[in-house]
């Protein structure tokens, strides 16, 4: 429990006609649980993405209950993993005595019936814990954008797990607990993500450089009109999933770059894209002039596509179109 954290994810929404019931899982679904490594001059927190996407301010609180401001690290989308910093600096001696480097375990030796235990902050509670067994291994579940192989356990998944640990025996992580079967007719259906699998992703966001969000005035746009490839899309023509590229506006970036008409964006500077909202939350900490590195599905004469990296510099804000989907 001392290498687990509650994330408070602090975002602007529009939200018109809410229920109380809705409004009560989104102040609930902030408050989350998350583990810990460190690395040099800061505090990494390995977390889901969708806990941290469209944040404008991250407060971590820790096992003693202070807390400290976090940073994006990293994300992967398809994955839904990101990692978070905190600087060293900026936490307290008594916390940094009380707090602990999280002790992974190897997933891939689980076994059904192996017994487990969820660390999470259930309804924003505060931090709690849940046990239960592994139920099956490798399940694939239907979420449109997200690609895993995950640990299915009966060890209760609620609002506020979202990131948190799932731990063995031994108290070494095994998952990172992100998303629960909710219907009258299910119960003790809960799945993470199993820590062997993530391990590749959480060391590759680890390496990122830490950015902050740049005000919005001075954020840089690509300079293209897009829309989302959705996954029946995707199937029916045979597209790549991410962000099909509807335009390009003359004399941008993009243009310069040699983006075109039919290419479909999948990456940008290693992160994965899956909608324009994740592409325009990754945009949000680069500042015009800056340059990015997309990963480009670009179409061929055949019906085809051919996987293309491709540098462009952030144009100026008038010259970006987002097309809504219809």
């Amino acid at each position: 429990m001392p290498s687990v954290v509650s994330i408070t994810n602090m975002s602007v929404q529009q939200v018109t006609k809410v229920s109380l019931e809705e409004q009560a899982v989104r102040k609930y679904k902030a408050a989350v649980q998350d583990h810990c490594r460190t690395k040099d001059t800061e505090l990494l927190i390995a977390t889901n993405n969708h806990v941290v996407e469209g944040s404008t301010t991250l407060t971590v609180s820790f096992i003693n209950e202070s807390s400290a401001e976090a940073k994006i690290k990293g994300t992967d989308a398809s994955r839904d993993l990101a990692v978070i910093a905190v600087p060293l600096e900026n936490i307290e001696e008594e916390t940094m005595g009380e707090i602990k480097v999280a002790t992974l375990g190897d997933s891939t030796k689980l076994q059904v019936g192996e017994p487990v235990i969820a660390i999470g902050n259930a309804l924003g509670y505060g931090q709690s814990v849940t046990t239960g067994i592994v139920s099956a291994l490798n399940r694939q579940i239907d979420m449109e954008g997200f690609d895993a192989e995950l640990i299915q356990t009966d060890a209760a998944i609620n609002p506020g797990n979202s990131g948190g640990a799932l731990v063995n025996a031994n108290g070494e992580v095994i998952g990172i607990n992100t998303v629960k079967v909710s219907s009258d007719a299910v119960e003790g259906m809960g799945y993470a993500i199993p820590i062997s699998d993530a391990n590749e992703t959480i060391t590759t966001l680890m390496n990122k450089e830490t950015r902050e969000q740049v005000p919005e005035d001075e954020r840089g746009f690509l300079g293209v009109e897009i829309t989302n490839v959705e996954a029946e899309s995707a199937e029916l023509y045979g597209m790549p999933t991410g962000v099909y590229i509807r335009n390009v506006i003359e004399g941008t970036g993009a243009e310069k770059a040699g983006l075109v008409r039919g290419g479909v964006i999948t990456e940008l500077d290693g992160s994965s894209v899956d909608s324009m909202t994740t592409l325009q939350n990754l945009l949000s900490y680069y500042r015009v002039g800056e340059t990015v590195t997309l990963t480009v599905e670009m179409p061929g004469k055949d019906g085809s596509y051919e996987e293309k990296e491709v540098e462009v510099v952030l144009s100026e804000k008038q010259t970006e179109t987002a097309i809504p989907k219809r």
